[in-house]
């Protein structure tokens, strides 16, 4: 018989989770993918699942999506998303993927089932990829990352 604690940890709201990697090149240029699944591009990661941290799934997801073992470096970016474009609000996380090498570029071996294609972007070439939301998300992880902060936001936009 569930005890009242858990039947009240069990009612409380559950709230979906990604992460994703910040990866640039020497020239500061942003790596992007373009999904299969999805008609705009965004920063490699995914969902984290359930009983995984984050930290754990954009390393899972980098390898899976990248076909590299990298070293994810500090939290840049944590973004509140209201509901609206999903059924739930939920948490999206951005992680420092660091400099990648120009050896480490040529390794990017894509699953052809979910990533089309990936490219290095400059600013203006990532706001024509991504939908705002994600534009604003990462341009707040590049000023994170060069400024050695943590960023949070609320649907895109610097709250602190």
């Amino acid at each position: 018989m569930p005890t009242e604690r858990a039947e009240y940890l069990a009612a409380l709201p559950r709230k979906p989770m990604a992460a994703g990697a910040l990866f640039v090149d020497a020239a500061e240029h942003v790596l992007l993918v373009e999904p299969t699944y999805k008609d705009h591009w965004e920063l490699p990661g995914g969902v984290v699942e359930a009983d995984e941290s984050p930290y754990a799934a954009v390393v899972r997801e980098v390898g899976e999506e990248l076909g590299l073992t990298v070293s994810i470096g500090r939290l840049l970016v944590l973004d509140w998303v209201p509901s609206g474009r999903y059924p739930t609000d939920g948490v999206m996380l951005v992680f420092d993927g660091g400099v990648l090498s120009a050896e480490q570029a040529e390794a990017i071996a894509l699953p052809a089932q979910e990533l089309r294609s990936w490219a290095w972007c400059d600013a203006a070439a990532a706001a024509a990829l991504l939908p705002a939301v994600l534009d604003k998300r990462v341009a707040a992880a590049n000023r994170a990352r060069a400024e050695g902060i943590t960023a949070y936001l609320e649907d895109g936009f610097v709250v602190r």
